[in-house]
């Protein structure tokens, strides 16, 4: 809130000089562009937290279904070692929980797999998402040091503030295509 209302002043104090007007548009300007980089890094930000989710889960998965091949690992070695009373019925359960320990075996490859996936995105989404918080900051501060040109009437704030967020915006576009 303090930051509208310093800004308020900031545009009040530029409208009443006309040397000014272009410092207070441009600021009006930069706080538009601030908004739409700040909106979509936090979109970004929320994707990655996202699939971040979706990579627990899948090693959720994975470590669930490794611990019921590991199980059914240990009843198969333990029928070869005890003695049993029907070897029909227990050769019927070896085959049985053999196919179990392929099927999981099969199961968490391609878990594994998708987690590993899943992670890549969310390093990228990182990545990318940096872009957008160093462009914001730069935006921010561009503003910061355009006001600095209403206080003092020097313009050369004002094209450092530009330039400043300028440089934000280049790296905000660069964000787009960062992937």
């Amino acid at each position: 809130m303090a930051d509208i209302e310093e800004m308020h002043e900031h545009a009040a104090h530029g409208a009443a000089d006309g040397r000014m007007a272009p410092v207070t548009l441009s600021m009006a300007v930069l706080a538009v562009l601030v908004a739409v980089v700040s909106l979509m890094g936090s979109r970004i930000h929320a994707d990655e937290m996202l699939a971040q989710t979706r990579a627990t889960d899948q090693w959720s998965e994975y470590q669930a279904q490794v611990i019921r091949e590991r199980s059914y690992q240990v009843f198969l070695d333990q029928m070869s070692v005890f003695p049993v009373q029907d070897s029909s019925q227990a050769e019927q359960l070896k085959e049985k929980y053999s196919n179990e320990v392929n099927r999981y075996d099969g199961q968490t490859k391609a878990i594994q797999t998708q987690a590993y996936v899943t992670e890549a995105d969310v390093k990228a989404l990182e990545h990318r998402s940096n872009y957008f918080d160093f462009a914001e900051v730069l935006l921010e501060a561009g503003i910061v040091i355009c006001s600095i040109t209403l206080l003092t009437e020097r313009r050369h704030y004002w094209y450092f503030g530009l330039f400043s967020a300028a440089l934000g915006t280049v790296i905000a576009v660069i964000g787009l295509f960062v992937h």
